[in-house]
């Protein structure tokens, strides 16, 4: 889809990722990820980061095991993992660009979500540090039969508990893991942050390179100007 068809359509209700677009804690794992390597006197391998983006901490940690050739240990990786990350986000949490002015504009007229692969009490410590959490509704993550991106159980739920069907609501997320699960939820997506290469530039229906991107605050004023 193109800025000219995103114009041509408004969305009923705003489902948003956590982690890297929202709030800045894409740094704050890898910094983790690097520390339990670290313990284990181990290394990343190439292009680690990009691989473990977006995964639930889960399957983070098993890929880390795995690439280590230590698949035993993917629980272990896991848990201490999410240890190191409660400890670095709960110390530093920082707002992305653009991220609060876009809530508090968006929050005055239409519904909105957030669906994470956090557990609820990371999402909600960060929301909370960073000024965000009153202006959702429903915060959904993994758990109770709902499964991980980039699985489209998140998006869905979340849409259908702001009181819309997925394909009226609008997903904005940073990392392609979970640009498809929203795809697959059937919402359209906002990606946020740079412009991946082609042909993984089309699986979201627009980039921009922050919440505070001028062709993105434009798109917003349009759709509340219509509703």
């Amino acid at each position: 889809m193109t800025q000219r068809r995103m114009h041509d359509w408004s969305p009923a209700a705003v489902v948003f990722d956590c982690d890297g677009t929202l709030v800045d804690s894409e740094s704050h794992w890898q910094e983790a990820r690097l520390r339990v390597l670290h313990r284990h006197r181990l290394v990343p391998a190439p292009r680690f980061a990009d691989r473990a983006a977006g995964l639930h901490y889960s399957a983070c940690g098993r890929l880390m095991a795995e690439e280590s050739g230590k698949p035993e240990l993917a629980e272990e990786f896991a848990g201490q993992l999410l240890d190191e990350f409660r400890r670095l986000a709960a110390a530093a949490p920082v707002v992305m660009p653009g991220a609060l002015a876009l809530v508090r504009l968006l929050a005055a007229r239409l519904p909105l979500a957030v669906a994470s692969n956090c557990p609820l009490d990371v999402v909600e410590t960060s929301l909370a540090g960073a000024g965000l959490l009153s202006r959702f509704g429903p915060v959904v993550v993994p758990g109770e039969g709902l499964r991980p991106k980039p699985a489209p159980d998140l998006y869905e739920t979340a849409a259908r508990r702001c009181g819309v069907e997925p394909a009226e609501a609008l997903a904005v997320e940073d990392s392609l893991t979970g640009v498809d699960a929203a795809r697959e939820a059937g919402l359209r997506v906002v990606g946020v942050g740079p412009r991946p290469p082609a042909p993984d530039a089309g699986r979201a229906d627009l980039w921009v390179g922050s919440l505070a991107d001028p062709g993105l605050l434009e798109l917003v004023w349009g759709w509340l100007a219509d509703g």
